[in-house]
């Protein structure tokens, strides 16, 4: 299956000259969600995780049921602000400004082995930061994956991980 076939493109959103990837026409085709969740959890279980951390929030459409369907614990890494209890967090440079992400303190015992899921990969800076917060914290990252990338943006070239995506944009 094509998952391609299941992926809209949304122009101008939500800015113009963007070109959304909307996830959503997958999420809804019973079939292409079957899919891409047996293809996602090939790639990861290769890794042998004991955990999956998503990425907010589309992140966690993919990395929560994945991590079900494997039998393995769910983290979030989430914006600053949005999680209960003791929080750490990192810092990262955007192209124009800054943004943290978070996850709970007591998320991660030393040596877990977290794989990394979200929906897309862009430029990897999101992604990069969630690998480098886990690790500060004592986890092991031994992969990441998403369910797109936009290899244009050459976000695979900032990760020190292993990466893999079911679907690639070239442009």
């Amino acid at each position: 299956m094509d998952l391609k076939h299941h992926i809209r493109g949304i122009p101008d959103f939500p800015k113009p000259g963007i070109l959304f990837y909307d996830i959503s026409t997958l999420l809804r085709h019973p079939d292409a969600w079957q899919v891409a969740m047996g293809r996602l959890a090939r790639i990861v279980s290769a890794y042998s995780p004991n955990m999956l951390a998503g990425i907010e929030s589309r992140g966690f459409l993919l990395a929560a049921p994945l991590a079900l369907k494997l039998g393995l614990g769910f983290i979030m890494l989430r914006k600053r602000g949005k999680l209960p209890g003791e929080t750490v967090g990192l810092d990262y440079a955007l192209e124009y400004g800054t943004d943290r992400i978070e996850m709970q303190a007591d998320a991660v015992e030393d040596g877990q082995r977290v794989v990394v899921v979200d929906d897309l990969l862009a430029t990897g800076g999101t992604m990069t930061a969630g690998i480098n917060l886990l690790r500060r914290q004592g986890a092991v990252v031994p992969g990441a994956a998403t369910l797109i990338e936009l290899s244009f943006l050459n976000g695979r070239d900032r990760l020190d991980v292993p990466f893999s995506a079911l679907v690639t944009y070239d442009e």
